[in-house]
């Protein structure tokens, strides 16, 4: 690799990070190129930049393009088609989520739903169905959750991430409101003035 060390190493640890996240070794390191650089490159950039074939980097793209977390540009003077990442962070993570519920929790809510259609046949497929009812109403409750958080703006959303342990401690200060009724405090069974 012809990099600065710092972004050498970035770019290497985010290929490394590729296999686990199911993508290629080059997908993570294009990626992680055109996440740092301040200009769009093109393909023989990438290529002399990672040290990889031209087909490698094709391929690569492509896959990206497909994540919509690359997109193509065309710069004044060049035929050559050049490649950037989003600027805004939040986005990126925004579309990384929109794209990986597509690929992975769809598929999965839409077997549910099928197989929860059914009409179970044994004691064993009623109890599997009522785990899987259990899996999907869990499944649904996320996926509403993340309909939402998607829907916040950058600040919004950057407020919400750093409430952190004081969710917990909102949701047990709510507990304990509930817990009053009318004036009075439930307790086991009894009531008692407050």
């Amino acid at each position: 690799m012809l990099l600065p060390p710092v972004i050498e190493k970035f770019v290497l640890h985010f290929g490394e990070m590729g296999g686990r996240w199911g993508i290629n070794r080059t997908v993570g390191q294009i990626y992680a190129l055109l996440f740092l650089s301040d200009r769009p490159l093109n393909a023989e950039e990438i290529t002399e930049a990672l040290g990889v074939s031209r087909s490698n980097v094709s391929m690569g793209v492509k896959e990206l393009e497909a994540w919509r977390l690359v997109r193509k540009r065309h710069l004044p003077g060049d035929r050559r088609d050049h490649f950037e990442a989003p600027d805004d962070i939040w986005q990126i993570v925004r579309t990384l989520a929109e794209e990986r519920r597509k690929r992975e929790i769809d598929p999965t809510l839409s077997m549910l739903r099928d197989v929860l259609m059914e009409t179970p046949s044994s004691p064993e497929e009623r109890h599997a169905q009522g785990r899987m009812g259990e899996m999907h109403e869990l499944i649904e409750l996320l996926v509403g959750w993340s309909d939402d958080v998607q829907k916040l703006n950058n600040e919004s959303l950057m407020q919400l991430l750093t409430l952190g342990a004081s969710v917990s401690k909102l949701l047990d200060i709510k507990s304990k409101i509930s817990g009053f009724v009318g004036g009075k405090r439930r307790s086991a069974g009894s009531e008692e003035s407050s």
